[in-house]
């Protein structure tokens, strides 16, 4: 459905006539509502059940995941919380896989792993390492500093991010932003 109201906004772009124009706002307004509807009634939905209320609560409590982001992780990557760092950030592609071949050393990239996890995660990495969360702050501009270019530096942030969620799950405690790192 949100693929749909993407296509819609993109297709009011492409239209010069004015009727069709509104008509095209109109549907993308149409969907707009339509995912919020849905977007609540999942909420309302998870809020009747105390185990995954809990587990929403304790991700939304990590500063830079907003509501969908943690849907996303709750409903997609159930098992977080009981996973190492490295496996959470396999499972949502965000864990670099080495290009080596005897000598030669090849540029690391991320593969494989549940993308809409990973797109979430990357959409709500953008204005956490801007803004909201301090330690993604430091450590996109330092990523900057030593030379990453801004996507590295970001999937980096998106990583962090799925790290934190998870050591929230797996302690049982909310977040509590430290200066050190999580």
């Amino acid at each position: 459905m949100e693929a749909d109201h993407a296509r819609m906004k993109t297709r009011v772009e492409a239209y010069r006539t004015p009727r069709l124009q509104r008509a095209l706002v109109r549907e993308a307004e149409r969907l707009a509502r339509r995912i919020k509807a849905e977007l609540l009634l999942l909420a309302k939905a998870i809020a009747a059940m105390a185990d995954l209320s809990h587990r929403l609560a304790l991700i939304e409590s990590v500063r830079g995941i907003g509501r969908r982001t943690a849907l996303s992780l709750l409903l997609l990557m159930p098992e977080l919380g009981s996973l190492s760092r490295t496996q959470a950030a396999s499972l949502a592609g965000l864990a670099p896989f080495d290009r080596d071949s005897g000598r030669h050393r090849g540029q690391r990239r991320i593969a494989g792993g549940r993308s809409r996890v990973r797109r979430a995660l990357y959409a709500a990495a953008l204005p956490a390492s801007f803004r909201w969360n301090t330690n993604l702050v430091a450590t996109y501009q330092r990523l900057i500093a030593n030379g990453k270019n801004h996507k590295q530096a970001l999937t980096a942030c998106a990583r962090k991010l799925l790290i934190f969620a998870n050591a929230v799950l797996q302690r049982q405690t909310p977040w509590q932003n430290q200066s050190n790192g999580c």
